[in-house]
């Protein structure tokens, strides 16, 4: 997926398209169309004052679904003080509209992140995200030299908020969350839609440990805090209940625009240690710089961490509470290494080194106190038999 305006984090939709116009005003254009209309607040029948306004092409049925494909942009606009927008010199066609507005339901927050992912192309996705939206959509037909009115409501979503704190009482500051919703056929989906390996959710804790999380649709929820860390996959994991596996958390429900408070998660300060090690050659121990590292819990093989090696092999995972665990090193390769003693043929010294590809491994681990001198030696994977052995 290429890489998109922050504001397009923000539209679901428009993670499947090509690209997002922000708020960038055309001059009218006799060969294209005009749309017009208001953004209304359903729960109050008043303007949707600063909401963003979306127009998203219908997919057509003959459309390309290889990967990669080009996908028409976005049009997007805000909207003014009496909730209208107005947007200029829009291609002919049908276009699905909707508007987004803090406090109100939100698709990038409604979507299943997992399915997402396992959707083979761009347009497979942008159709996903159209189906599980398409209530919230409103269609338009735009015509040339034509302007087309329409009016939008947007829906007042829920909240969930709290407090995160230690447990000697201090307030836990910075802390990111990551939410689990219950999903129809069961089982639990991720919240939020992470890209460019950021946060699914963009709260944090203030300075008194208080959170809210908002744009939220009705449902059934487990609510973690995130210590603080680059990305979401390496950081520590404290849920409902004050336990560190989402499947042991308390759950809890939120009705359509409920606020629910006192959703408060104590992170222990004892009990916490540290995972650490390195990762290298079996044939002549150099270190390994390319490879994922991922903690699983031992009984279900549940990803608790993950993150990449460092460039010298090294790892470390802070913050890993006492247990059993399966540490498996994978998708790990370099370069051949050369002896540096030897004296290569002009040939050979104008080749470029071989990338060598190692076998992935996986060591158990029982964690009790701080591990910081993990060695794990990889070998290349066994050559494969000759046909007919």
């Amino acid at each position: 997926m290429s890489r998109l305006h922050w504001l397009c984090i923000l539209s679901a939709l428009c993670l499947f398209s090509s690209g997002c116009n922000k708020h960038q005003a055309k001059k009218p254009d006799p060969t294209k169309g005009t749309v017009t209309g208001i953004v209304l607040c359903a729960d109050t029948g008043k303007p949707a004052r600063f909401a963003t306004v979306n127009l998203t092409p219908v997919p057509k049925a003959d459309e390309k679904s290889d990967d990669g494909d080009p996908l028409p942009a976005q049009e997007s606009t805000m909207t003014d003080l009496d909730g209208r927008f107005r947007m200029e010199a829009v291609e002919p066609g049908h276009y699905f509209a909707f508007a987004i507005l803090e406090g109100y339901l939100d698709p990038a927050l409604d979507l299943d992140a997992a399915k997402i992912r396992s959707l083979p192309n761009d347009r497979e996705r942008r159709l996903y995200a159209i189906d599980q939206w398409k209530e919230h959509l409103t269609e338009v037909a735009v015509h040339v030299h034509r302007s087309t009115e329409v009016t939008i409501q947007v829906e007042r979503a829920a909240e969930i908020g709290g407090t995160v704190s230690f447990d000697d009482g201090s307030p836990a500051i910075g802390m990111h969350f990551q939410l689990f919703q219950k999903a129809e056929k069961g089982g639990w989906t991720n919240v939020g839609l992470p890209l460019f390996d950021t946060w699914s959710i963009h709260t944090v804790s203030d300075g008194h440990g208080r959170y809210n999380v908002t744009n939220l649709s009705a449902g059934e929820y487990v609510v973690c805090a995130l210590m603080p860390s680059d990305k979401e996959d390496d950081a520590a994991r404290i849920c409902l209940g004050n336990v560190f596996r989402h499947k042991d958390a308390a759950t809890m429900k939120v009705h359509p625009g409920e606020i629910a408070s006192g959703v408060d998660i104590v992170i222990p300060l004892n009990g916490l240690h540290t995972v650490a090690g390195i990762v290298s050659a079996l044939a002549d121990g150099h270190p390994l710089s390319q490879g994922a590292v991922h903690l699983l819990f031992a009984d279900d093989k549940e990803k608790a961490r993950a993150l990449s090696l460092e460039p010298d092999g090294s790892f470390a995972f802070e913050y890993v509470p006492e247990g059993k665990y399966i540490l498996r090193i994978s998708g790990a390769k370099d370069e051949e290494q050369k002896d540096p003693a030897a004296s290569p043929s002009d040939a050979d010294s104008a080749s470029k080194p071989k990338p060598v590809v190692y076998a992935d491994k996986e060591v158990p681990l029982t964690v009790l106190d701080n591990m910081d001198d993990i060695q794990v030696q990889l070998a290349p994977p066994p050559a494969d038999k000759p046909r007919g052995q």
